[in-house]
Parts: structure tokens; C-alpha cells; sequence
């Protein structure tokens, strides 16, 4: 009988990001479940980053709790979103979160959306991403 190999974590959070995440669900008005993370079609390069909080887990969603945040990821999310790090980075004029994504083949000139492509991984789910645009540091969300 085969043994099954673990799967890969789909994505992880810096402490950076995972602060400002907690920051944020700790001024909400009603109970949250955790951040959506996905990536919808949109913008110059094709796609965009999404998220969004949720109020239930459903059972097809990847869920991910790093250092004390519960991320889900959207099932058709996943390939574009494996190793992918999301973090919180402050700049002299603006603060956004940043995705480091490895599946990333480009970006548009605007910052406004990214071009990703399905992981390799070995073990991946296959069952395959509200943050927007794009920089060298990987893409940003608002």
C-alpha cells in the first residue's frame, strides 16, 4: 500500500502580514472564519489577486493557518498560489500587501495585475487564485 506523501503548504504569511491581518479582523464587526485568498481574470496581464473575509469555510477550500492566521484559499486558486509568501510592506507613500509568488511569469507596467502560471509542483492539489497589481517585489494588493 503507498503511502501518502504530505502535500505542500500553499502559501505561508511574513509576521509582517500576518500582524496587519489579525490588526484587521480584530476591528471587524462580525465573526470571520479567515481571509479568502484567489486570483480572478482581470487587468493588463491577465489576472488579479482577491481577497476577502469569510464567514464560513467551505469544504472543497484549502485552508492554511500560519502563525495564528487561518487563510483559504480558493480551490481554483491553488496551483497559481503554491509558494507563494504574502506580505505587508509599508512605503514612504503607500502600505499594501505584497504577494512573493514564484508561479509569476510577469507583471504589467501599471502595478495593477500579474500573469501567473499553474505550479509544477510534484503533489499539488489539482483542483487549482482582493489584492491587486504588481511591482518587482511580486504583486501588491491595497
Amino acid at each position: 500500500m503507498a503511502t501518502a506523501r504530505p502535500r505542500p503548504q500553499v502559501m505561508r504569511l511574513s509576521e509582517a502580514a500576518a500582524t496587519r491581518i489579525k490588526e484587521l479582523m480584530a476591528k471587524s464587526d462580525r465573526p470571520i472564519a479567515g481571509l479568502r485568498v484567489g486570483v480572478k481574470n482581470g487587468g493588463c496581464a491577465g489576472m488579479e489577486y482577491t481577497m476577502e473575509y469569510v464567514d464560513s469555510i467551505g469544504p472543497r477550500d484549502e485552508v492554511v493557518e500560519d502563525q495564528g492566521v487561518k487563510i483559504v484559499v480558493d480551490p481554483k486558486a491553488v496551483l497559481f498560489l503554491i509558494g507563494t509568501e504574502m506580505d505587508w510592506k509599508i512605503g514612504k507613500l503607500s502600505s499594501q500587501f505584497v504577494f512573493n509568488n514564484p508561479n509569476q511569469t510577469s507583471a504589467c507596467g501599471c502595478g495593477e495585475s500579474v500573469l501567473l502560471t499553474p505550479s509544477k509542483s510534484e503533489g499539488a492539489n489539482s483542483e487549482g487564485a482582493n489584492s491587486e497589481g504588481a511591482n518587482s517585489e511580486g504583486a501588491k494588493a491595497h
